[in-house]
């Protein structure tokens, strides 16, 4: 039977947070499929261990049967890491089946409201009837995490696009087909660089923008960044430092009081005008392609 709601996540050194990542998302999802090296490599190559307490732990919370590991050789020496990426992504979402609405969430990408997002995907159900012939991809934003305080959190003020669901999964680049986006107001906390320093570092130098950007440097000023001072700075983004160009600060380290504020900040919210304007532009983008 199609049409249904498939969630994939990928596992790496990081997979501690599917704890966070997997449960927003359980109760609506008909399956969740986790993609997992065979040897236990990253994009890199690097070898990562898991501890059978995670294991366990799937075992213990998925009470309805709905979660299923994926295991099968998802790293190619000859391939770089983003091409590696976007390998394992494709395979996985060829793994949970055309004709479905087939979602990606990495494993720091915490759904604030999974239930209003499986009601949008609903209204656009008709596009998985022929995917092949009206490939879309459906996106979100990402409210991105920039570091822990003693006592609170600091996050960048704009959110960011994601791409979040497609129903024909031909990537080109991680999780970026090339075909119609459509937006909508969903929201996603992305744990990005919210992580200690050693935690930070292993994610730098094993993802797919690793050889992109100065690892050292940027992690130099992640360092001196805190709440005392982050108003006087700018310019926090890896890749293009202006993407994201101030933080805002929240006094909780609760992640589900977290979210509250979060979503009931409507700054942080797409504007009606800005997704109508959005997804008319993408409507004739793609009208005759």
């Amino acid at each position: 039977m199609s049409k249904k709601i498939q969630v994939g996540f990928l596992l790496s050194y990081d997979y501690e947070n599917l704890k966070k990542a997997i449960p927003p998302v359980y109760r609506e999802a008909d399956a969740i499929f986790i993609a997992e090296d065979m040897e236990y490599r990253t994009w890199s190559g690097e070898k990562f261990e898991v501890d059978q307490s995670f294991y366990d732990w799937i075992k213990q919370f998925d009470t309805e049967g709905k979660i299923q590991i994926y295991r099968d050789d998802f790293y190619i020496p000859e391939l770089s890491a983003i091409e590696n990426d976007t390998r394992e992504r494709t395979m996985l979402s060829e793994k949970m089946g055309v004709g479905n609405w087939l979602i990606q969430v990495d494993a720091d990408e915490y759904f604030i409201d999974f239930k209003k997002f499986v009601k949008t995907l609903r209204t656009y159900d008709s596009f998985l009837n022929n995917p092949e012939k009206t490939p879309v991809q459906i996106a979100g934003f990402l409210i991105n995490m920039y570091k822990y305080t003693d006592d609170g959190l600091l996050y960048v003020d704009n959110p960011t696009k994601v791409l979040l669901a497609t129903n024909y999964p031909k990537y080109t680049y991680a999780r970026q087909n090339r075909k119609r986006i459509i937006y909508t107001d969903n929201l996603l906390m992305h744990e990005c660089i919210s992580r200690s320093e050693k935690e930070l570092m292993t994610k730098l130098t094993n993802w797919g923008h690793s050889k992109d950007f100065d690892i050292e440097k940027y992690v130099e000023k992640w360092r001196s960044v805190n709440k005392e001072n982050y108003k006087k700075k700018q310019d926090f983004f890896y890749l293009q430092p202006d993407g994201w160009k101030t933080l805002d600060y929240i006094d909780t380290k609760d992640l589900n009081e977290i979210k509250q504020q979060l979503n009931k900040n409507p700054k942080l919210h797409p504007s009606a005008i800005f997704l109508f304007k959005k997804n008319f532009g993408q409507y004739f983008k793609h009208l005759f392609k």
